[in-house]
């Protein structure tokens, strides 16, 4: 009676939520950035530029230190790795304030 049920093999069940979005990609120089602030619970995350530095390992763009238009979410070249995707994907607006050397990362709705 049940032979059909052996003949069919087990059946994989897939959870899925319609309201759910797909998890955007991260990849590149500034994937730790990204994680930072994608893990972060706070609304507002403001780093220094050396704790910026620390967590992604190496020295920011002198461009970053000298123009607020690094901060924007701006696309770069193909070539080039787009560092703005770090803090965008995680749902973030970069903030810099250059002349103290820190950058607030507000959380978008």
């Amino acid at each position: 009676m049940l032979n059909w049920m052996k003949r069919r093999g087990p059946v994989a069940y897939l959870s899925h939520e319609p309201d759910s979005e797909p998890q955007p990609v991260m990849s590149g120089k500034y994937l730790l950035l990204y994680k930072y602030l994608q893990n972060r619970y706070a609304d507002t995350v403001v780093l220094t530029f050396g704790q910026i530095e620390s967590l992604i390992g190496f020295a920011l763009p002198d461009q970053a230190r000298l123009t607020q238009q690094w901060w924007t979410n701006a696309k770069v070249p193909a070539a080039e790795s787009n560092y703005s995707d770090s803090w965008v994907l995680a749902r973030r607006v970069a903030t810099p304030n250059l002349l103290a050397q820190t950058v607030v990362f507000a959380r978008t709705s």
